[in-house]
């Protein structure tokens, strides 16, 4: 005989995203150059580094993710998922 698992509650709801919290990018060492490089969203020249330390800028990359984001919910509801 198994035994039945209680039912898990749903998920809390989430705080609505507000631009500029999504990365952190506190730690100079790895987020800061001295050489000011063209962001490879925007193509402005900035100081900042991404996590693979390509120039970018920190609203650019979170633009980008919430792009990136948006795109992989939609194909993922066109394929039939919910």
């Amino acid at each position: 005989m198994t035994a039945r698992r209680p039912r898990r509650a749903p998920p809390k709801a989430e705080k609505p995203y507000v631009p500029g919290t999504l990365l952190d990018w506190r730690d100079a060492s790895v987020h800061w150059s001295h050489r000011e490089r063209p962001c490879r969203y925007c193509g402005f020249p900035t100081h900042l580094r991404d996590s693979q330390r390509s120039p970018a800028h920190k609203v650019c990359a979170e633009d980008a993710l919430a792009i990136q984001a948006a795109e992989a919910q939609a194909a993922y509801h066109q394929n039939g998922h919910r």
